[in-house]
């Protein structure tokens, strides 16, 4: 009986069901379920690694067809890099500003000069064009524990 009011029950459940059913997201139970590697449940190599580079890279190469793998890796460092002496709401107004603007790539094209040029992540104008994922207790390993 206690079971059934379980914060699993009241909280996720319900809400990763309401995610799924109404929205048509993905919903996936990690917790000591997920299976690792590049083929795994979340593409993750590590439990220290929190960016899904797999739906990362995937989104950046639906939403920009131009990308080349280059830019494609220049876009996923430039999101998970960030200054130590940043804070926490710093490091995450820049995430956020990349996910609202787009990622900053060098664009070098043959006789022109470097520029830059945006990456998108998320497709705001067309919603279907995203993969949404709702990732219930996903594991993490950090420097502390």
């Amino acid at each position: 009986m206690a079971h059934d009011y379980s914060e699993n029950i009241l909280v996720q459940e319900s809400a990763g069901n309401l995610l799924h059913d109404e929205l048509g997201w993905d919903v996936v139970f990690a917790y000591n379920q997920e299976v690792l590697g590049l083929n795994g449940t979340l593409g993750r190599t590590s439990y220290r690694d929190i960016i899904l580079t797999r739906d990362f890279e995937k989104a950046l190469r639906k939403l920009n067809p131009w990308i080349t793998d280059s830019q494609v890796t220049e876009a996923m460092m430039k999101f998970m890099a960030y200054s130590e002496t940043d804070s926490l709401l710093q490091i995450n107004e820049d995430k956020f500003k990349m996910i609202r603007e787009g990622i900053d790539v060098t664009d070098v094209r043959p006789g022109k000069s470097a520029s830059t040029i945006k990456a998108r992540i998320i497709d705001f104008d067309n919603p279907a064009n995203n993969h949404f994922l709702a990732v219930k207790e996903m594991k993490i390993h950090g420097a502390l524990y």
